[in-house]
């Protein structure tokens, strides 16, 4: 007949054994529910292409295929990442009016770009990289003409940090330039919406390969 004693280890090892085993349950069903939730998420981002259908991704900066703004809806044409030297610099995405599905950048049609920063820039470089360029690509007579609404664009720019973005459209009537969700600027007309977008649009663009992401090619 076993002792007292042994009675007690005995029991008390068994009462370990079974704290042991229901707590190590415990613990795997808590794990196994987080690997089940995450596996039900998955499933049912992989099972909702209209989800993923809805918008398109560069460098993890999602973008609409389709958008309203100031009761004009536009349709995304084409979008991409513009590289400087070694630097991933933004992402863009180029609209134009819905049903205008044939890339006409430097026209009259309503028409949006939507460009998303990485890396933060003050409104100073905006606005000398704004003029240098357009000096550089109009005649002198354009650039006279369109000197004075573009001084008055120029000092609507801000500082940008990772994340912010711009968006420039052209409704038919009036340039904007909107820094995530704010008008900083709303005006101007046809040459100097079509200058701006030129600036990445245009025959001599900031970068071609970014110019043609951006208009589908």
């Amino acid at each position: 007949m076993p002792s007292l004693s042994n009675v007690f280890i005995t029991n008390a090892f068994i009462s370990r054994v079974f704290i042991s085993i229901v707590f190590i349950s415990n613990s795997l069903m808590r794990r196994m529910s987080r690997v089940a939730v995450w596996l039900v998420g998955g499933l049912l981002l992989l099972g909702s292409p209209m989800l993923w259908a809805q918008t398109v991704s560069e460098e993890g900066e999602r973008f609409e295929r389709t958008v309203e703004e100031n009761g004009q809806r536009y349709e995304l044409i084409g979008s991409g990442v513009f590289t400087y030297m070694i630097w991933t610099a933004y992402a863009g995405a180029y609209y134009q009016a819905e049903g205008e599905t044939d890339p006409q950048p430097q026209s009259d049609i309503p028409r949006r770009l939507e460009l998303a920063y990485f890396h933060g820039i003050e409104a100073e470089e905006f606005a000398d990289a704004t003029t240098e360029t357009l000096q550089d690509t109009l005649s002198g007579s354009d650039y006279s003409a369109l000197e004075r609404d573009l001084e008055a664009f120029n000092d609507s720019y801000r500082d940008v940090s990772p994340g912010d973005r711009y968006v420039l459209s052209w409704d038919g009537d009036d340039l904007r330039l909107v820094l995530n969700g704010e008008t900083l600027f709303e005006g101007g007309d046809a040459d100097l919406a079509n200058a701006m977008f030129g600036i990445w649009l245009g025959e001599e663009p900031l970068g071609e390969d970014f110019r043609d992401a951006l208009l589908g090619r």
